[in-house]
């Protein structure tokens, strides 16, 4: 008999993880990249993006917030240069405590924030009808 999936309790803090051209490759040394991944999965689901555009701050890190921290007002906080492995535990530890509209963000972390992409202006306007 099939067993039905609960999705009835809270979304959890979600995490993304740029592996592509210059984040999760050699281009950052000294870094293990799939262990960061593995390391934050054991707090949250991570999923593996390709690039996410910003390669000048790799190794980039989402942590999108959880449904608690989206009703708070909570939003997407993007790291950058998380290139060591006590950054990947303070971002781990951030999203243990709740992340995004939920826990204060720890100034230790503030360093490694940085703003969104802004989409492309092609893909802002709307088409031209002539």
């Amino acid at each position: 008999m099939p067993t039905e999936v609960s999705r009835a309790g809270p979304v959890p803090c979600r995490i993304v993880v740029c592996r592509d051209c210059c984040c999760g490759s050699a281009k950052v040394t000294g870094v293990d990249h799939a262990e960061q991944a593995a390391s934050l999965a054991e707090d949250a689901p991570v999923r593996i993006a390709e690039c996410l555009d910003v390669c000048e701050q790799a190794n980039v890190i989402v942590v999108q917030p959880s449904s608690e921290g989206r009703a708070a007002g909570g939003r997407p906080v993007w790291f950058g240069l998380v290139n060591d492995p006590a950054a990947t535990e303070d971002i781990a530890a951030w999203v243990r405590a709740g992340g995004p509209g939920v826990a204060a963000l720890p100034d230790v972390l503030e360093l490694h924030v940085f703003p969104p992409p802004r989409p492309a202006r092609a893909a802002r306007q709307p088409a031209r009808r002539d």
